[in-house]
């Protein structure tokens, strides 16, 4: 007789269970989610709902009728997918079938491919961000113009965002700290408004379903870094304010890289997964072939998970 029964992560004996802190998650994100209706309109609310039921759909099927597992889509985490992969991508109308794909990959790949929740390696949302990045470049990198408060066209002008611009030379006229604080620039639906994002991490760390170690070294190694390459040249390195509160930094700091699943357990490992990312990031932002380097410094991180988990090892319980 099995008198051991293991199961995948997190081990730890709580009140908690995965199904309360997913939906956690969820309400965390709310704020960016009501942020991207109102500065894009129906097309935001309508990829989150087309994303979030994609991969809700996909995680049963394969778990009915592949995997033949007791299906888990009540506990919220494909919902979350769901939501941060809606977040990366623009809140345009060619995104509606796109969007599909990558929950598929999310989901299918990225997830249920390793097992389900608690057994993948890599963000799931993150891996489907990227491949709908290199498979569709130019839908993924068509932005739509923030408009006035609640706008309902469906099919709205495009514009640069101020990374893409600054990648060009210069930032868009007019964009200020505050515009970028509260949202009012281009980029993906949920990345936008650093406030939003903000009061959702506050509410995870209220909860205690995430620590400060990750987000702090994540930020903090980006503001400093691209501090030091502004103070050397301000001409052709964006000022480090503004390099954190656009893009995905805000976004990837507070709800990605802080993903229990596929990051370091210990708070040491935590610190040194958090540098990465900020360093990485940075450095493909300023000399790679995109703008932007969130998702692609995580997915990295990701992969170095299990040796800073070798190296950084956990509190023991016991000797």
């Amino acid at each position: 007789m099995n008198l051991l029964n293991i199961s995948g992560s997190p081990h730890v004996h709580s009140d908690e269970s995965t199904k309360k802190i997913m939906w956690r998650v969820n309400m965390a994100l709310v704020p960016a989610l009501l942020v991207a209706i109102a500065y894009f309109g129906i097309n935001a609310l309508l990829v989150s709902i087309i994303s979030v039921a994609a991969c809700v759909l996909f995680q049963w099927l394969i778990e009915k009728f592949i995997l033949k597992v007791p299906t888990t889509v009540s506990d919220g985490s494909a919902v979350v997918t769901g939501l941060l992969l809606a977040f990366n991508v623009p809140a345009t109308v060619d995104m509606m079938w796109i969007v599909v794909i990558g929950a598929l990959v999310a989901i299918g790949v990225a997830k249920m491919a390793f097992g389900g929740l608690g057994k993948n390696p890599f963000n799931p949302a993150i891996v489907g961000r990227i491949f709908l990045l290199i498979s569709f470049p130019v839908q993924m990198t068509t932005w739509p113009q923030v408009g006035g408060l609640f706008p309902m066209d469906f099919d709205v002008a495009t514009g640069a965002t101020p990374l893409g611009a600054f990648k060009e030379g210069a930032l868009p006229e007019g964009v200020t700290f505050m515009d970028a604080f509260l949202g009012h620039v281009g980029g993906s639906l949920g990345e936008v408004s650093a406030i939003a994002i903000l009061i959702g991490a506050c509410y995870l760390l209220w909860k205690k379903i995430i620590t400060w170690h990750i987000p702090v070294a994540f930020i903090g190694t980006a503001f400093v870094f691209s501090g030091i390459l502004w103070l050397v040249d301000s001409t052709a390195y964006m000022d480090p304010l503004m390099t954190i509160l656009t893009g995905g930094i805000m976004l990837g700091a507070c709800f990605m890289a802080t993903d229990m699943v596929t990051t370091p357990m210990a708070k040491s490992g935590q610190l040194i997964f958090g540098f990465g990312c900020g360093l990485l990031t940075i450095i493909i932002r300023n000399w790679g072939a995109y703008p932007e380097g969130v998702s692609f410094a995580i997915l990295l991180m990701n992969c170095v998970t299990p040796l800073i988990n070798r190296w950084c090892k956990p509190q023991r319980f016991a000797n």
